[in-house]
């Protein structure tokens, strides 16, 4: 291919760049790379390795620690109190469940292709580069944001924990408007502090999260002790309030379900785990066990959380603001809470910033932004230009602005993201560019997303009653039509060498279904904030990164080390791993 100059070197050339725009989309938009390129030419460009010092029990650590933050204090109480009563613990199930299987489409993409870019990596070799920079720059900007918003709530937290108000710890500025002008540089602090800690090592990380990981799980595993030793069994199927609903389900199986779609974001943070794919030493068997093990353990972690609460107080006279602190009652047990909330905290921002930095990273190997973000430190082998950048520019958010977000940590984005990886893993199975049609497995995937927005749409506003029962589940059995035509008509075009999603294609349908209803469940704001992030993402790409892509593209792609350069395709390498 032709070589060509950078469409930035002068305004005159960039101008050109521009006029070029239309026909530049049309070829890199869609562009797809391989795995083969993924970990070889891609990879190349960030210079140094990253360093493969993680094992299962490291991804377990990270798994743990990303999941249970200081989110699960109050949304437990919030879910008990407004939808599914004692039955929260079958909401937490099913949302265990949920997550379970979102976490069984990226572990199949983690293992086949265990590169630092997550989510990003695996929607860029399915449904192309504008895909992926869509849903990975969303993701990204919700991580700072929300990580933002979790390094304040830290400052609460350790108020609590040592009986000195919030307010104490930050001073106002009188010239800021409001929602601006709460200065915390306790949090400011704490995500500096945590960005020197990732930039200087990832196996370092991992040993402060495993300390930090285990206490808190001893706070947690206090309050469930202290509140099934407590509590009473009546609390169970008897209200406070004899006017009330009574009953396990108090609110019906509707409200088990309404439930489990608030707890499940409670879940999210494993998919930060997949990002350190390319720093584990045996991807083949740590990553499932990662995965999955820290998904299952989280599971019953909050599933003996909601029993103990259930336990201790009636539903209806639960705090849905301080759930466990007003159970609880005493002054020292909701110091104890506030400590194990704060160190949730920590290990949750410790995880995030680690994910985040990893998918900038990649994003950068792409060139749809500047390659500086690409670039791994020789020294500590960690991408220390993206953490650098992400963690000031959190910092910077944290220190002035008061985001609202505590429950929808990296809600919405995250939410598509998992969508979209469901709808990869089984393009992905189905599809092989050259070999196989698309349009079978398009057909598919399009319409039943299709059932899966109608089915949460009548979830959500149909009134109760029997009409609406009859047509959610005429829709349900449409969905589940959809996915045995395909199954029976479309046959796999690819074989997992390692690992695989079981039960394709039911397992990634079911994941597809349930974000879809996840995502129906968030309120407008969410989506307010997704459109914004779209939005700029789309300029972003437009005016910037389809042009570098566009370069790098006409400059050749190549593996460069140690002053060599190699062109080798997939077939003439002598490593399984790489193979497609």
């Amino acid at each position: 291919m032709e070589s060509h100059g950078s469409s930035f070197s002068s305004p005159r050339t960039y101008l050109r760049a521009l006029a070029e725009t239309p026909a530049r989309l049309a070829r890199r938009a869609v562009s797809v790379s391989t795995s083969y390129e993924e970990m070889s030419a891609v990879r190349a460009r960030s210079g140094s390795d990253m360093e493969k010092s993680l094992g299962w029990l490291d991804l377990v650590g990270f798994g743990v620690g990303g999941m249970v933050g200081a989110g699960v204090f109050v949304t437990t109480g919030r879910a008990s109190r407004l939808y599914a009563g004692p039955s929260v613990v079958l909401s937490y199930a099913i949302a265990g469940l949920c997550a379970l299987l979102s976490a069984f489409c990226y572990t199949e993409f983690a293992v086949d292709m265990p590169v630092a870019g997550g989510a990003f990596s695996y929607l860029r070799v399915t449904f192309g580069e504008f895909a992926a920079f869509l849903t990975g720059a969303n993701l990204v900007m919700d991580y700072v944001m929300s990580n933002a918003a979790v390094a304040r709530g830290f400052t609460a937290y350790l108020g609590t924990a040592i009986g000195v108000p919030a307010a104490k710890w930050r001073f106002t500025v009188a010239g800021l408007p409001n929602g601006f002008n709460e200065i915390d540089v306790v949090a400011v602090l704490v995500v500096l502090a945590i960005t020197l800690i990732i930039c200087y090592s990832t196996r370092e990380s991992s040993v402060v999260n495993m300390v930090l990981t285990a206490l808190h799980i001893i706070f947690i595993l206090f309050v469930i002790v202290v509140g099934l030793c407590k509590g009473d069994w009546n609390n169970f199927t008897e209200p406070g309030d004899p006017t009330h609903p009574s009953g396990f389900f108090p609110y019906g199986v509707s409200g088990v379900f309404n439930g489990a779609s608030m707890v499940y974001l409670s879940y999210i943070g494993y998919d930060a785990v997949s990002t350190m794919a390319e720093e584990v030493r045996n991807p083949v068997k740590d990553i499932p066990i990662g995965v999955s093990g820290s998904v299952l353990i989280v599971t019953v972690l909050y599933c003996l959380m909601a029993a103990s609460m259930s336990k201790l107080i009636p539903y209806d006279m639960i705090d849905p603001e301080a759930p466990f602190s007003a159970a609880f009652g005493g002054k020292w047990e909701s110091r104890v809470i506030g400590v194990g909330a704060a160190l949730g905290i920590l290990t949750s921002l410790l995880v995030a910033m680690l994910g985040q930095a990893r998918y900038m990273c990649v994003i950068g190997r792409s060139s749809v932004v500047p390659a500086w973000f690409a670039r791994v430190h020789p020294k500590t082998s960690t991408p220390v230009n993206s953490s650098a950048f992400l963690g000031i520019l959190t910092a910077a958010i944290s220190l002035f602005t008061d985001l609202n977000v505590l429950l929808n940590l990296v809600s919405i984005g995250t939410l598509f993201v998992f969508y979209m990886v469901a709808n990869a893993v089984i393009f992905r199975r189905y599809v092989v560019v050259g070999r196989t049609k698309p349009w079978p497995t398009i057909s598919f995937l399009c319409p039943f997303s299709l059932t899966a927005i109608m089915f949460s749409v009548i979830w959500q506003i149909a009134p109760q009653g029997r009409a609406k029962a009859l047509m959610l589940c005429v829709t349900a059995v449409i969905a589940a039509s959809i996915v045995q035509i395909f199954h029976c008509m479309v046959k796999q075009a690819r074989k997992p060498e390692f690992w695989g999603v079981p039960l394709m294609p039911w397992m990634p349908s079911v994941s597809i279904f349930l974000n879809i209803f996840l995502l129906g469940s968030l309120d407008r704001p969410s989506y307010v904030r997704f459109g914004y992030f779209s939005g700029f993402a789309v300029l972003v790409y437009v005016f910037y990164g389809v042009h570098a892509s566009f370069d790098a593209q006409g400059n050749g792609s190549f593996t460069q080390k140690n002053g060599e350069i190699h062109i080798e395709s997939a077939e003439e390498s002598n490593d399984p791993g790489l193979k497609v």
